[in-house]
C-alpha cells in the first residue's frame, strides 16, 4: 500500500512539473532523504544517439549500490515514462562488509554514463535510489529533461570522465581462468605488474550468492577463492561450464570479463575437517615412503642400543623425536607463511630447488653414513653435535634432530592425501595453513607416539651380538645411497661433469677411510660395492641416462597455450609436472609412464604429451600449478574432447587410471 501511494504521488508530480525544462535537472533532493543528491543531464549527438549522465552525491557514511548489490541492497533504476533502448554503464564498484554481509556499491560521488537510442524530445522518468548507512532509505526522484535545451558546456567533459571510470574489456590481465568445486569458485589471473591491491566483483546469478573473496598472490599470479552458496545459504548449484560475469580491479585499473569455470581440483572444495584428516593420513604414510626410510633405519640403529634401557628412557627418546618432527613441520609452515607474505612461489618440497640446501643435506647424510660404517663417532660437544647427534649421543637433542631430519627428507615425497592437504593449506587463511601443517606433523609422529605409549615394543629386540655390526653396515650403505641420490640432484644446478667429480671424490675418500680402518681386503670389497652403488644411483637419478632409450614419447614444453592449441585441434593432452628431487615422480615414471602400453598410448597421433620440470624454480610451472589449486609434484592431468576442463590424476599413478582417463578424454 505504501509503494502504491508513492507511485500515485509520483504521477501527480509529473503533472505538476513544467512541460518544458532544460536538459539538466539540477541537483534534486527528497524531503525524506537529506543524505543524497542526484542530477541528470542529457545531450543528443549528431548521430542521433543521446548521452545521459546521472550524478549521485552521498554524504559521508552513506552508500548506494552497483548493478549487482551482493548479499543486500537494491541497484539504482529508472522507470521511464515510455519504453526506451537505454544502455546503463556502471563504474568499478567497491566492497562493503557490514555485520558479515558483503555488498558491492559506491560511496561519496559517483557518475553513471548512459546512452539512449532514439530518445524523445522530452525525457521523463523516475529514478529509484537506495542509500544505506545504519539504515537504508529507498527514494524516488522524478525528472523531466527538455532535449531542445543544451545541458551545459561541461557535459562532454564530465561524460568522458565518467566513461573513464568504467572497467575495460581487456588490458589488466594476460591470462584469466576459473575452476569450480562444490561451494568454492577459484579465479586465477596473471598480470605482469603484479597485484598490490586486488579486488573482485561478481554479477548476480539465479540462486547463487558469491561471498567475499580471499586472495593469494604468487609472483604475477593472483588466485581468488570465493565461497559460493544459494540464496538460502545452502549448497550452490554447479557452476562448471556456466558463464560467470565479473569485474577484476587493481590500483585504479579494472577489467570486465566473462569466464566459464571448469571442474576444479579436489583441493578446491575440501572442507576443513577433510583437509585435517588428509593431513594426518598423508603424514602417517610418509613413514613408509622411500625418502624417510634412511632415517627410520637410523632410528632402528639407535633402538638396537636400548634393549637394556628403562621404559621411561625409551619414552623420553621417542618424545624428543616426535618434538623434532612437529617442530620441523611448524618451521615449514613458517617458511610457507613468509614466502606467501613475500609473494613468492609456494610448494611442497621447494627447498630442494636450492643447491645449497641439497649440498648441506648431502653432507649430513655422508657424515651419518661414515659414522654408521664405523669411520668415526659423532660425539661432538659443540653446537654441531646437537645438529648431527645420532645413536652415539646420550642426550635427548640427538633424538630431536633425528625427527627433524626425517621431516626434511620426507619433503621430496608426495604421499597419497598429502598433496591435497598441502594444496588446501597453501591457499587457505594462515591459521588454517598452520593447522594443516601441524596435523601433518602429528600424522607422521603417530608410529613414534605408539612407542611412547607402549615403550615395551622398543625393548623386544634381539640380544646384542655380532649381527649388530651387519645391521650397522647395512644402515650405513642405505645412508650412502641416499647421499649419492642427493648429490645427483645438483646436476640441474652445476652440470653432470662436476657432479660426477664430486661422487668420484667422495668414493675416493670413503675408500681411503675404509683402507685406514679395515685394511686392504675389506677396502677392495668396499670399493667394488661402492662402484656398483654409484652406477645404480646414477642410472636412477639422471633423466638423460638409461631411461632415455626406453622413453619413446615426444615430450613438449608445458604451457597453457599448448593445451589450448591441442584442444582447439580436438587432440588429447597428457600433462606431467615432475622434478628430479621428487621420489614419487621417479616411482610414477618407472612403474607407469615407461611401461610399453602406456608409452604406446602417449605416442598416439592425437595425444600431445607436455612435461614441466620443477627441479629448479620456474614461474611458469608455479603459475600452472597455482591455477589448478596444486602445490606439489608429481602433478598429472589429462585433457581432451571428452574432458575439456581436464581431469587431475592421483599423486601415485596407476596404469589402469592413466589408460582409462586417456580413453575418457577421447570422447564420442
Amino acid at each position: 500500500m505504501h509503494i502504491l501511494f508513492r507511485r500515485l504521488l509520483v504521477c501527480l508530480l509529473w503533472l505538476w512539473l513544467p512541460v518544458s525544462q532544460a536538459a539538466d535537472s539540477g541537483w534534486l533532493r527528497a524531503a525524506d532523504n537529506q543524505h543524497a543528491s542526484v542530477r541528470l543531464r542529457a545531450q543528443t549527438q549528431d548521430s542521433g544517439e543521446t548521452r545521459l549522465l546521472l550524478d549521485v552525491a552521498l554524504e559521508k557514511g552513506w552508500k548506494t549500490y552497483w548493478r549487482s548489490p551482493g548479499e543486500g541492497g537494491i541497484a539504482p533504476a529508472i522507470a521511464w515514462e515510455k519504453p526506451l533502448a537505454v544502455t546503463w554503464r556502471w563504474p568499478t564498484p567497491q566492497r562493503f562488509e557490514v555485520a558479515g554481509i558483503s555488498t558491492q556499491g559506491y560511496h561519496g560521488n559517483v557518475s553513471f554514463p548512459m546512452t539512449i537510442a532514439g530518445a524523445p524530445p522530452v525525457l521523463k522518468g523516475v529514478l529509484t535510489l537506495s542509500t544505506c548507512s545504519n539504515v537504508c532509505i529507498l527514494t524516488d526522484y522524478p525528472f523531466s529533461l527538455d532535449m531542445s535545451t543544451p545541458a551545459g558546456d561541461r557535459f562532454s567533459y564530465d561524460f568522458t570522465r565518467a566513461m573513464g571510470t568504467l572497467p575495460r574489456p581487456d588490458g589488466l590481465t594476460s591470462q584469466l581462468s576459473a575452476s569450480y568445486a562444490p561451494g568454492t569458485l577459484t579465479v586465477t589471473a596473471v598480470r605482469s605488474a603484479g597485484w598490490p591491491q586486488p579486488s573482485l566483483f561478481f554479477d548476480s546469478m539465479e540462486d547463487v550468492d558469491f561471498g567475499r573473496p580471499t586472495f593469494s598472490v604468487t609472483g604475477d599470479t593472483l588466485t581468488a577463492t570465493v565461497p559460493v552458496s544459494d540464496s538460502w545459504g545452502d549448497a550452490a548449484p554447479d557452476l562448471s561450464g556456466k558463464r560467470v560475469s565479473l569485474v577484476l580491479a587493481d590500483s585504479g585499473q579494472a577489467q570486465e570479463s566473462t569466464v566459464t569455470p571448469g571442474t576444479g581440483s579436489p583441493a578446491a572444495g575440501v572442507s576443513l575437517g577433510w583437509a585435517l584428516l588428509m593431513a594426518l593420513a598423508g603424514g602417517l604414510i610418509l613413514n613408509v615412503m622411500p625418502c624417510v626410510l634412511p632415517v627410520l633405519a637410523m632410528k632402528l640403529g639407535s633402538l638396537v642400543q636400548t634393549r637394556t634401557a628403562e621404559r621411561g628412557a625409551v619414552r623420553r627418546q621417542f618424545l624428543a623425536s616426535v618434538s623434532g618432527i612437529v617442530a620441523s613441520f611448524l618451521a615449514l609452515a613458517l617458511m610457507m607463511t613468509l614466502l606467501r607474505l613475500g609473494n613468492q612461489a609456494l610448494g611442497w618440497g621447494i627447498q630442494f630447488q636450492n643447491p645449497w640446501f641439497i649440498g648441506v643435506m648431502a653432507l649430513v647424510m655422508v657424515l651419518f653414513s661414515a659414522s654408521l660404517l664405523g669411520f668415526f663417532e659423532l660425539r661432538l660437544s659443540s653446537g654441531a653435535s646437537t645438529f648431527l647427534a645420532t645413536r652415539g649421543g646420550s642426550g635427548l637433542m640427538g633424538h630431536f634432530w633425528q625427527g627433524a631430519f626425517a621431516t626434511l627428507l620426507a619433503t621430496p615425497c608426495t604421499a597419497p592425501f598429502l598433496g591435497t592437504a598441502v594444496s588446501v593449506a597453501l591457499v587457505a587463511p594462515l591459521p588454517l595453513l598452520w593447522g594443516i601443517f601441524l596435523a601433518m606433523g602429528i600424522g607422521m609422529s603417530l608410529p613414534w607416539l605408539l612407542i611412547v605409549a607402549r615403550p615395551g615394543l622398543a625393548l623386544r629386540l634381539p640380544r646384542p651380538g655380532r649381527w649388530m655390526n651387519v645391521v650397522r653396515i647395512v644402515l650405513g650403505l642405505m645412508m650412502l645411497g641416499s647421499s649419492l641420490w642427493l648429490i645427483s640432484l645438483l646436476t640441474a644446478h652445476i652440470g653432470r661433469g662436476p657432479v660426477l667429480g664430486l661422487m668420484a671424490a667422495l668414493a675416493a675418500l670413503l675408500w681411503l677411510a675404509t683402507l685406514w680402518r679395515y685394511r686392504w681386503r675389506t677396502a677392495l670389497r668396499a670399493g667394488a660395492l661402492a662402484l656398483v652403488i654409484a652406477a645404480a644411483a646414477g642410472a636412477v637419478s639422471w633423466p638423460d641416462g638409461s631411461e632415455t632409450s626406453r622413453d619413446r614419447v615426444n615430450w613438449r614444453p608445458l604451457s597453457e597455450q599448448a593445451i589450448a592449441d591441442a584442444l582447439a585441434n580436438h587432440q588429447r593432452v597428457f600433462v606431467d609436472v615432475t622434478a628430479d628431487w621428487c621420489v614419487t615422480c621417479k616411482a610414477n615414471k618407472y612403474n607407469v609412464l615407461l611401461r610399453d602400453d602406456v608409452q604406446d598410448a602417449l605416442s598416439e597421433p592425437d595425444v600431445v604429451a607436455l612435461r614441466g620440470d620443477w627441479s629448479r624454480p620456474s614461474e611458469t610451472i608455479s603459475r600452472f600449478l597455482t591455477a589448478r589449486g596444486s602445490a606439489a609434484v608429481p602433478f598429472n592431468q589429462i585433457y581432451g574432447p571428452g574432458l575439456p576442463q581436464g581431469r587431475v590424476l592421483p599423486a601415485l599413478l596407476s596404469r589402469e587410471e592413466v589408460m582409462t582417463t586417456l580413453s575418457d578424454a577421447k570422447g564420442k
